[in-house]
């Protein structure tokens, strides 16, 4: 349980870092990302789960 709270408090300083350094930045990509299609979105997601899989996968190897 400690490790994964840990992974929970480095995914929460890296996904925050952005908003904090560029905030100006952020606000211009949420609204791109609002623009764009949800098909597009899901693959973009369903791309970033699998590259996370495996760096896990690597990881705990």
């Amino acid at each position: 349980m400690d490790f994964f709270l840990c992974v929970i408090g480095m995914v929460m300083i890296v996904e925050g870092l952005p908003y904090f350094v560029f905030p100006d930045k952020m606000k211009y990509w949420i609204r791109k990302v609002i623009e764009t299609q949800d098909a597009s979105l899901r693959r973009f997601g369903l791309v970033l789960m699998i590259i996370g899989l495996g760096l896990v996968y690597m990881g705990r190897r």
